[in-house]
């Protein structure tokens, strides 16, 4: 399990190194070192750090390049950089290039700490001892993970906590999309207020209107009383509106009404109310193609997406998928358990191998249902083969088989070229750029293909 307190200490000077990652050992940080650039990025590849501290001067990629090449892979990651050399206009000049901290050696090592501190909470993670993980991980309850995708796609959830901007969580269903937008609220200033979800899909067209803004006595037939509607209801909270992508086009300009100019007007009424509620928006579709396709308002849709966080599919985050089971077993209540205590080796191996196109909802149900039948213990590999084969058989939507079909693409190109980026985007007839954000988008990582052809 990943901590919020683990750092990657980059420094081509073993004396250093050692000494750097016993003092912050001390101080109840979980430190990993390497001795190169090349080698911390190798080590960020199978773990993502909260914070890395390196030296500038470093044989092969200095200090600089290392930053740089984490950025590319989390812009959000905090970068202490340390150095023999340091003069005010170097140290103005790495900050202005997103360095979060200049330090020129000897330094002081209660500054550092204190710059260790400050960057983890600005990261969005606490400084605090790893005894107190518990309180300290509250806001992120029920997200079960030792992904380093997953955890990364976390801790940009909790740096936009802290402000009030929208955010659009875009993940195929059965992902989490909602455990997300709650884990935002928790950690955000808000937290007190309320968190209010509606399903945009689950609700006629023609009850939408008043579901979100409200109506007044009497101004529809069955409008027995007043209703102030979800916006009002989550003032000072949180408004989810799941499935965003499948609400009507036709009311999508009045939603975008009320964002911009914060506040409602029932239905059948002729006085606005203000409203101050923070919007988090989900679906599973891709509304930038919506936007293109002209099913969805493309103003909508950049008032909505001010942040964007894309959660990986479950059969992107196997690693997820022995905690997970273990999670669904230990939470059934004990008479639907009967005593059941884990899975035979062999059932695991199968969790782990299964396709998963129903997601981290569609294991919870395999679970219950293998618990269900057992008789023993532990849950022998047939029980979770039947409920995998008897698990209805779900048809994608274009937008997730194009998705699919788009990363395995670009995974065959990586590993056709070794990583080589620019050979890769020529056989792909993109440039650079736009073949660099197919592969932030699909959470691919060219360096990890070169590092494995090595």
């Amino acid at each position: 399990m990943s901590t919020s307190n683990y750092i990657l200490l980059v420094d081509d000077d073993p004396d250093q190194l050692k000494l750097l990652s016993m003092r912050l050992k001390s101080k109840g940080y979980e430190v990993e070192t390497a001795a190169s650039a090349q080698k911390a990025l190798a080590s960020y590849a199978t773990r993502q750090p909260n914070l890395v501290i390196t030296d500038l001067q470093m044989d092969g990629m200095d200090g600089m390049a290392l930053f740089h090449a984490l950025h590319e892979l989390n812009p959000a990651l905090p970068v202490i950089i340390l150095t023999a050399h340091g003069t005010i206009p170097d140290a103005v000049d790495a900050t202005q290039k997103g360095i979060f901290s200049y330090l020129t050696k000897p330094f002081d090592v209660q500054k550092l700490l204190e710059c260790v501190a400050m960057a983890l909470r600005v990261s969005g993670t606490s400084a605090r001892n790893t005894d107190n993980n518990s309180s300290r991980d509250e806001w992120k309850r029920g997200i079960i993970t030792q992904s380093p995708i997953l955890n990364e796609v976390l801790s940009h959830a909790r740096l936009v906590a802290e402000g009030d901007t929208s955010v659009l969580i875009q993940a195929p269903s059965g992902t989490g999309k909602e455990l997300f937008a709650r884990a935002i609220h928790r950690a955000s200033p808000r937290f007190s207020g309320p968190f209010i979800a509606v399903n945009c899909s689950a609700i006629p067209e023609q009850l939408l209107e008043s579901e979100l803004f409200g109506h007044s006595k009497g101004s529809f037939t069955g409008a027995t009383q007043s209703h102030e509607g979800l916006f009002r209801a989550a003032s000072g909270g949180t408004l989810f509106l799941d499935e965003i992508g499948d609400m009507p086009l036709s009311f999508q300009a009045k939603l975008l009404r009320v964002l911009q100019e914060g506040e409602v007007r029932p239905v059948g009424s002729t006085q606005s109310h203000r409203v101050d509620a923070r919007i988090i928006s989900a679906t599973h579709r891709i509304l930038e193609e919506a936007v293109n396709d002209g099913n969805f308002r493309g103003d909508l849709y950049y008032r909505l997406n001010v942040v964007m966080l894309e959660l990986p599919p479950l059969a992107y985050r196997r690693e997820d998928i022995p905690l997970l089971a273990n999670h669904f077993l230990s939470t059934l209540p004990d008479r639907t358990r009967r005593r059941v205590t884990g899975f035979s080796p062999e059932a695991m191996e199968l969790l782990i191998a299964a396709p998963w196109p129903g997601n981290v909802r569609q294991l919870r149900n395999v679970v219950e249902q293998a618990v269900a039948l057992s008789t023993a213990p532990i849950i022998p590999a047939t029980l979770i083969q039947k409920a995998l084969r008897d698990e209805p058989e779900r048809i994608q939507s274009l937008a997730e088989a194009r998705e699919g079909f788009e990363r395995r693409y670009l995974v065959r190109l990586l590993r056709m070229t070794n990583g080589n980026v620019s050979q890769a985007s020529r056989l792909a007839g993109r440039n650079r750029t736009e073949f660099y954000k197919l592969l932030q988008r699909h959470h691919l990582d060219a360096k990890s293909f070169r590092a494995a052809a090595e």
